[in-house]
């Protein structure tokens, strides 16, 4: 290319790319209904709709009525198969990767997304969601067959899924039942070995959208740390004043709920645990090693520190209801305390933090971005507001995010 040539290209060159972007946010500007019923159904389905789908969408969307064309995306299989378990399968295993099988944990948050249920249920309700479909092997509650069947299979999951009673298929009584934390898949993921604080970890990080350090409070009292957290890692007692203490003194306390809880399998013939089973002390049942209900897990590397706290039961407290963690917006109608995995599971799925999580969660999945302007972060307020005006119907939240999106 001639040096002239050349020259004149890099004066212009500002100038076409300001015409490019006009363009394009012109395009974007004038998306007309049929554009937008395209995007809504791609976003939230997976897959393009039919012509005739798409026709329908777009008339819904040219007469105001944006969130009947969000719903037809939402009755499709693809709304299950691509969206919800691409969105809900990280938070089913440590890893967090979307790659891994259908289980009962993914199956019962779908389901309840179908059923427009109270979503807040996955945390503390007596529910989980098996396929009626003929042919599966029946659920089972040391492996994952019913489910990995269902999916490889040419089955439904949005039509097949039926809600039932935890209680009544893996032996826990009602009241030791904490939605999806007592599904095998996340006994077999965060109740594996350890001490029980994986569950609680990844719980809050799923459905919180929080980490431990993004709760970090050195402020609250330190007398629920267990014994097997040394008071001076590396002899050096300020490590644990100003960084350690500041997850365990929230944490432990409210990890305690899962004292009963554990997953058994055989580690010389199962070593990843595969075909291992949520495990429960029940009333009147006795561990060997603690002597009480409590499993042994939560006695480990008890000499570590032993003046620490010795677990006696079940019984949790939130220590996070005072000081920065306020923030997260506890219920207040709520104790702030209990026993069990059920109760505490309430109080995780009832504060504010939950609720805006999930609006986050979604606005990511079907925007296909974070948010990140002033616009986003007043529609994820929006959002949050009419989930629970909708009695915490999780369809609200992909209306309400797939509307605001629907010309990106």
């Amino acid at each position: 290319m001639p040096l002239r040539t050349l020259a004149h290209f890099a004066k212009t060159l500002p100038l076409w790319a300001g015409l490019t972007g006009l363009l394009l946010m012109t395009s974007l500007a004038w998306a007309g209904p049929r554009e937008q019923a395209l995007q809504i159904h791609q976003r939230v389905a997976g897959i393009p709709p039919t012509e005739t789908v798409l026709l329908e969408m777009a008339e819904h969307i040219a007469a105001g009525r944006t969130d009947n064309a969000v719903r037809m995306a939402m009755d499709t299989e693809g709304f299950y198969r691509a969206t919800l378990k691409t969105l809900v399968t990280p938070w089913t295993n440590r890893e967090q990767t979307p790659f891994a099988s259908l289980n009962d944990y993914t199956a019962t948050v779908m389901g309840l997304v179908r059923d427009g249920e109270d979503f807040r249920q996955i945390l503390w309700e007596d529910v989980i969601y098996t396929s009626n479909a003929a042919g599966l092997p029946a659920y089972s509650t040391s492996d994952n067959a019913h489910y990995e069947t269902l999916e490889a299979g040419d089955y439904s999951l949005k039509d097949s899924l039926t809600r039932r009673s935890q209680s009544d298929l893996n032996g826990l009584p009602a009241e030791a039942t904490a939605g999806v934390m007592t599904s095998r898949a996340a006994a077999r993921e965060f109740f594996y070995l350890g001490t029980n604080r994986a569950m609680f970890r990844f719980t809050l990080l799923s459905h919180l959208c929080r980490d431990l350090e993004q709760v970090h409070d050195t402020t609250r009292t330190s007398d629920r740390v267990r014994q097997d957290v040394s008071r001076s890692p590396g002899g050096d007692s300020r490590v644990f004043l100003n960084s350690c203490v500041g997850c365990h003194n929230g944490m432990d306390p409210l990890a305690q709920a899962y004292a009963y809880y554990d997953y058994d399998f055989d580690p010389e013939t199962d070593p990843a645990a595969e075909f291992g089973q949520l495990a429960y002390n029940r009333d009147g049942q006795t561990d060997p090693v603690t002597g009480t209900q409590v499993v042994a897990k939560y006695h480990l590397n008890s000499n570590t520190f032993a003046p620490g706290y010795i677990t006696p039961d079940d019984h949790w407290d939130n220590y996070w209801r005072s000081g920065p963690n306020a923030i997260l917006a506890w219920d207040s109608s709520l104790p702030g305390s209990g026993a069990g995995a059920k109760s505490m599971g309430r109080e995780l799925a009832h504060s504010g933090a939950f609720a805006s999580c999930q609006v986050e969660k979604v606005f990511k999945a079907v925007c296909l971005r974070a948010p990140g302007n002033a616009a986003d972060r007043s529609l994820l307020s929006t959002a949050t507001a009419n989930f629970a005006a909708s009695g915490y119907n999780l369809q609200q939240v992909f209306i309400d995010t797939a509307d605001y999106c629907k010309g990106d």
